[in-house]
């Protein structure tokens, strides 16, 4: 669950999702015990190092009270795994269920689309309740015996120390989370030379700043730029070091086990070059929305994930994100896509971020 919630917001969650055992940091006790009463369907409350609380079983109490299975139950690839809430861009959340078989297929279309290897320090700035942080990357490190080094509050000149100190070989970071690490004044003073590979995702990543990663990581040739969404587990393309500065923009080709198309407000696919919808489908796409039949009925049509982001495709077949299509400005009958707006402008060297948004006029 997103920590940054307050109570009304955990309330929702936890009534939707029905949990009968809730994990939480010291840290959450008074906010918890303020909802005690609306949290029906919890029986046990579970915290570390938490002795004086009045709510919660200790943690080491609770995992020595158990009793030792001798087999654990029998688990199928199809039985549900995961239940991972997005908001998307309108509603209330809605929890993606993402089964066994979801999780394995991302993980191996992830890998071979990022070519991960084994024994990576993979440094990770992103929280665990979001998907690409949890599927993508901790438990990639988990899948192939590596390292993963949870940061638990992002600082830009703690993490260059993190760096430094751990040794890290990979870093995922979002393309803001870049940009403030590359306008941080001691930036050139930490040694960042154990990096060897650089993931960005969540937002556009422009040429600008590619070249300027490269240019503060010495043992990268590029980035890849990863793009998906809960839904899908989350990985639907990604962008190689190898296309990276070739392909600027871009988010890459869909992935191997997974088909996408880009198609019209009639679901027929459309040829290159021409906007329309993204949209998906492969053994990574979610089950459906927990207990939300019709938001499951709206996305999920005949097979295919409808992912809400309008995109184009090139001759190659490399997808390229033009803006979510709820954020689509018309004006004077004419489609005027943010992100395009924002590509332009960010190009600018006096621009060290830019969002753009339509108003009524």
């Amino acid at each position: 669950m997103n920590f940054r919630f307050v109570g009304p917001e955990i309330v929702y969650i936890l009534y939707d999702s029905q949990p009968r055992l809730l994990f939480y940091g010291p840290e959450f006790e008074q906010t918890l015990l303020e909802i005690r009463e609306q949290l029906e369907t919890i029986r046990f409350f579970v915290s570390p190092h938490n002795g004086s609380s009045s709510l919660a079983i200790d943690y080491e109490e609770f995992l020595s009270g158990g009793r030792g299975l001798a087999q654990a139950p029998d688990i199928c690839e199809d039985d549900e795994c995961q239940i991972m809430y997005t908001s998307g861009t309108t509603g209330r959340p809605k929890g993606a269920v993402l089964t066994h078989r979801n999780v394995l297929w991302n993980l191996l279309n992830t890998i071979l689309g990022r070519e991960d290897k084994t024994g990576e320090r993979a440094l990770i700035v992103g929280s665990l309740y979001h998907t690409a942080a949890l599927n993508n990357h901790f438990t990639i490190q988990i899948s192939l015996g590596g390292t993963s080094l949870l940061v638990r509050r992002f600082e830009p000149e703690s993490l260059l120390r993190t760096i430094e100190r751990a040794r890290a070989s990979v870093v995922s970071c979002a393309p803001s989370v870049f940009n403030m690490l590359l306008q941080h004044p001691y930036a050139g003073k930490y040694d960042s030379s154990s990096i060897t590979k650089c993931t960005s995702g969540a937002d556009k990543l422009p040429m600008e700043v590619k070249k300027q990663i490269i240019g503060m990581f010495p043992n990268i040739r590029s980035v890849y730029d990863v793009y998906g969404c809960t839904e899908a587990s989350p990985c639907i393309t990604i962008l190689s070091e190898e296309d990276s500065l070739r392909k600027d923009l871009s988010v890459g080709k869909a992935l191997p086990f997974l088909e996408a198309h880009v198609v019209d407000d009639e679901d027929s696919p459309l040829p290159p070059g021409q906007v329309g919808e993204l949209v998906c489908r492969g053994p990574n796409v979610m089950k459906g929305y927990f207990r939300n039949p019709q938001a499951t009925r709206e996305v999920m049509r005949n097979g295919w994930l409808h992912t809400g982001d309008l995109a184009r495709m090139d001759e190659e077949g490399f997808f390229y994100i033009v803006d979510r299509k709820k954020e689509m400005i018309i004006s004077g009958g004419e489609n005027i896509y943010p992100r395009e707006i924002e590509e332009a402008l960010i190009k600018h060297p006096a621009i060290a971020d830019v969002a753009v948004v339509g108003v009524p006029d």
